[in-house]
């Protein structure tokens, strides 16, 4: 294959989810440094210390902080080399791949540790680039057209065809055949394409990850709410904010009722997800508006909590994978596989 073949839609989706998942990496563990060593933090971390297996591990919080503290900054370094080298992969360098591959361990690891679920994101999608059509392209092969190589033209001794000089003229028939040139003498129509496109497939992906992440978090907050409201009120006391029974009654109700609209949302994200992956057309446009409303949402919540940039650029990842060339046209030809 030339070096100006085009790249599948494949190695770019991949990519891009490695950029834009390192930049929030780095913006998550930003965040998470800010507020380090927090009182919330210090109660959590002692809490985890006090107990197996952290009662095992023989350090103290300040120790443990400093440890966490170096854990961050090791993942941020890492992220911000495999969303350079993620630009490098879009250009077909295979130096790149390979030092993406070397990072996705301590990325996994470190994201384990941190609580990251972005860098297991970029870690499975740098993995990726070895399978299917990246794979093939890094090889230097046409991607998806190895299994059909060699039989665009048919052999004129096996197969039937008309007799374009007519009956009776002299000229050559189908036992004597004329004699090929450059280009196909019986050209034959391309097969239609069936294959359901790359970006579909990650833009499906993407939200049942986030949504999955989204719901889980919000349901661990109202078992926080519910089971350790000494924690949270001692949070809020921090802050130098006076609460109530009252006003604890209202928190509680205001959590419950956000978390049931969340949760009802994500799951219908999830559902709508599905049914755009079967090909159904109604789906995709029900989860494009949901993508839509979830990035204008997230990105006005940024102004008081930078982590919700992270399910807003997904958002917005989404919405532009869903409304790529290759994809209308899929849903416009109404295969479904």
């Amino acid at each position: 294959m030339s070096e100006t073949a085009p790249r599948p839609s494949h190695t770019t989706v991949a990519a891009a989810v490695v950029i834009g998942g390192s930049v929030g990496v780095v913006v998550g563990v930003a965040d998470q440094l800010s507020g380090l060593y927090s009182l919330e933090n210090r109660e959590a971390v002692a809490s985890f210390l006090s107990e197996p297996p952290g009662d095992g591990l023989g350090l103290d919080v300040p120790g443990a902080l400093r440890l966490l503290r170096v854990a961050l900054m090791v993942v941020a370094g890492c992220a911000t080399a495999a969303a350079i080298l993620g630009y490098h992969v879009l250009r077909r360098s295979h130096r790149a791949r390979l030092g993406l591959t070397l990072l996705a361990a301590p990325l996994f690891i470190g994201g384990l540790a941190t609580g990251g679920f972005l860098t297991s994101l970029v870690a499975a999608s740098s993995l990726l680039l070895w399978l299917g059509p990246s794979g093939e392209w890094f090889r230097g092969e046409t991607p998806g057209r190895r299994a059909g190589a060699g039989s665009s033209v048919p052999d004129t001794a096996t197969t039937a065809r008309p007799d374009p000089w007519g009956a009776g003229s002299g000229a050559p028939t189908t036992s004597d055949p004329p004699p090929r040139t450059g280009a196909p003498a019986w050209p034959t129509e391309p097969p239609r394409a069936r294959r359901r496109p790359d970006a579909l497939v990650w833009a499906c992906v993407l939200t049942w990850a986030v949504s999955s992440v989204v719901l889980l978090t919000m349901l661990a907050s109202v078992a926080l709410l519910v089971t350790n409201t000494d924690l949270v009120l001692d949070e809020l006391q921090r802050q130098g904010r006076e609460v109530s029974a009252a006003d604890l009654d209202l928190l509680r109700t205001a959590t419950y009722v956000t978390v049931g609209v969340g949760a009802v949302w994500t799951v219908a994200a999830m559902l709508l997800a599905v049914a755009a992956y079967r090909g159904v057309g109604w789906g995709r446009v029900a989860l494009v508006v949901s993508a839509v409303a979830s990035a204008v949402l997230c990105l006005l919540a940024a102004l008081t909590s930078l982590l919700t940039l992270i399910p807003g650029v997904v958002s917005l990842v989404t919405v532009l994978l869903l409304n790529r060339p290759e994809v209308r046209a899929w849903f416009r030809r109404d295969v479904v596989q």
